[in-house]
């Protein structure tokens, strides 16, 4: 193989990798299951030598040592371009972690031309190809454009991580690689998809009502979309097609109940369309050098004109809260900052301009707080500090498990009206009242 001589002339420990890492630099640390980890180790051993070194993340899913070693944040700064139960955690723990706001189908974008340059980017990768290739494995996402702007680039080989075919912009050659380390090969992480509530089945039952054969499918992460997924494998649906950012165990269901078969989609036609992947060992065996898999970067995945090009493209995402005039917080509660904007607002737009598209933003109806008080989900105005994720002008369909009602064409007391008929039955009078004084109910269409 005439790679393996490069190869071992780049090959170095972990340590040797990491003393180029200078206080004050920006460095990325990868993301999902491509997150380092024996090289995490090593900086966090360096942790009194280097001050403000910030660090670049997303859904982080492996607790970062560099942050153990150093939870005020005076060596490692840690910034993410969308949290995770894990990101979360590190805050509520009072570790600086830092949200960057995106939309996730422009972030290759930021990342080339509006951040400051990556002094070193450090990946998870596959085992090099004979080609001279290493795969990124289930996460192209933003990793390539990471690279092309990294002044150094180093990769840390794990036997484990899948050869995610694209597509494109899945790998990086050993040439614009400067150091390679290899792991203890660590599995990957898995995320396991929990059993869905009757909340979950009922809210996936209405969704599932509007979908017919030869719709192409995007479901986001969290119960909801992955009952969907579940309700979808035992129908009678065919000829589904898939063109999502995430890629998890639900698909792997309706693929092999023969329900996802993409011979109706516009564009891959027959592939499987993804960004990353996140779920079982088994999904991960499933995409491992599977031809039918196609890895994207998520400007791909994520662009609306793109994703719009399949016709009945019918997207699913989770929401927090809504308020009476349309506008769907699905990041915050309040000032407290729970996940990012992620693809969904993507995911709202191309539904939308897909030919007979539409866009559903699932939700309960209410929920208990920290001391145990049941609180609507469905709010007179969002909570003070909430994010707007979708603004009332985009959103499309919203669902509880009391039913789905369609925004789009509406005026803003038939809003109230529809969105008040889908929060739950103790809270509707005080809704009522609320859109009586902000003037967007009419006394002859109560419900």
């Amino acid at each position: 193989m005439k790679w393996m001589e490069e190869y071992r002339r780049k090959l170095v420990f972990p340590e040797q990798a990491v003393k180029y890492i200078k206080s004050g630099d920006w460095v990325d640390y990868g993301l999902l299951c491509g997150q380092i980890r024996i090289l995490d180790e090593a900086l966090a051993k360096r942790k009194d030598e280097l001050k403000d070194v910030k660090i670049w993340s997303m859904l982080t899913l492996s607790p970062p040592k560099i942050m153990e070693v150093d939870p005020n944040g005076e060596s490692f700064i840690w910034n993410s371009w969308h949290f995770s139960s894990l990101d979360r955690s590190l805050l509520n723990n009072g570790t600086p972690a830092y949200y960057s706001p995106m939309r996730y189908s422009e972030l290759p974008r930021y990342i080339r031309e509006e951040i400051e340059p990556i002094d070193v980017a450090m990946h998870q990768v596959a085992p090099m190809d004979k080609h001279g290739y290493f795969n990124f494995g289930p996460q192209n996402s933003h990793s390539k454009a990471v690279c092309d702007r990294a002044k150094m680039v180093i990769v840390e080989v794990n036997q484990n991580q899948p050869r995610c075919l694209g597509g494109y912009h899945e790998a990086i050659h050993i040439s614009e690689v400067d150091y390679i380390v290899e792991s203890n090969n660590p599995a990957l992480n898995e995320i396991k998809n929990p059993t869905p509530s009757p909340i979950d089945l009922k809210v996936a039952e209405y969704i599932t009502e509007e979908i017919y054969d030869g719709a192409c499918i995007q479901l986001g992460i969290g119960g909801m979309p992955a009952a969907v997924g579940d309700i979808i494998a035992t129908s009678d649906l065919k000829d589904l097609g898939c063109h999502t950012e995430m890629l998890g165990d639900p698909y792997l269901k309706m693929y092999r109940t023969g329900k996802l078969t993409g011979q109706r989609k516009a564009i891959d036609q027959g592939k499987i369309t993804y960004s990353f992947a996140l779920g079982s060992q088994e999904l991960y065996d499933f995409i491992n050098d599977n031809p039918l898999c196609a890895s994207y970067p998520v400007d791909y995945t994520n662009r609306p004109s793109i994703a719009a090009l399949n016709d009945n493209l019918l997207t699913v995402n989770n929401a927090l809260e809504i308020d009476l005039y349309g506008q769907v917080c699905s990041e915050s509660l309040g000032t407290r900052h729970i996940s990012g904007t992620g693809g969904q607002l993507d995911f709202v737009l191309a539904a939308y301009q897909s030919r007979g598209g539409k866009a559903f933003i699932c939700l309960s109806s209410c929920y208990e707080d920290q001391n145990g008080i049941i609180k609507s989900r469905i709010a007179p105005t969002l909570t003070s500090g909430a994010i707007v994720t979708d603004c009332r002008t985009v959103a499309h369909y919203i669902v509880t498990e009391y039913g789905k009602f369609n925004l789009k064409g509406k005026t803003v007391w038939q809003r109230a009206e529809g969105l008040i008929s889908l929060a739950h039955p103790q809270f509707r009078d005080e809704l009522v009242a609320a859109a009586q004084k902000q003037g967007i109910w009419r006394h002859s269409n109560r419900i």
